[in-house]
């Protein structure tokens, strides 16, 4: 079992900047992969960004180049680091977690005012 607890989610005017935090804990070992979708009110779940235990990283091609997704391994946490933010970027935030099978958090709410 793994579990993950999402933080840093908040209310920010469009241009601004949040940073939101996944700490996992449990069965980390068999962790080899993390991230984030998001998911807006009347739409479907889509990928945000994604990093391997490895450090590879991928990203949606609507937050390239404003959102940054790092891990800090010895505090089992990965993060996302969201610039720039737009107001279509306003969404509950899903923290992921993928050891065979796909655990997730509980969601933060991001909300990007005009």
């Amino acid at each position: 079992q793994v579990q993950l607890v999402e933080s840093g989610g908040g209310l920010v005017q469009a241009g601004g900047s949040l940073r939101l935090s996944c700490a996992a804990s449990g069965s980390i070992f068999s962790i080899n992969g993390m991230g984030w979708y998001r998911q807006a009110p009347g739409k479907q779940r889509e990928l945000v960004a994604g990093i391997t235990s490895g450090g590879l990283t991928n990203y949606a091609d609507s937050v390239k180049g404003r959102f940054t997704i790092s891990g800090d391994n010895a505090k089992n946490t990965v993060y996302l680091q969201m610039n720039n933010l737009k107001p279509e970027d306003t969404a509950v935030y899903y923290c992921f977690g993928s050891a065979g099978y796909v655990y997730w958090g509980q969601g933060t709410q991001v909300t990007v005012s005009s």
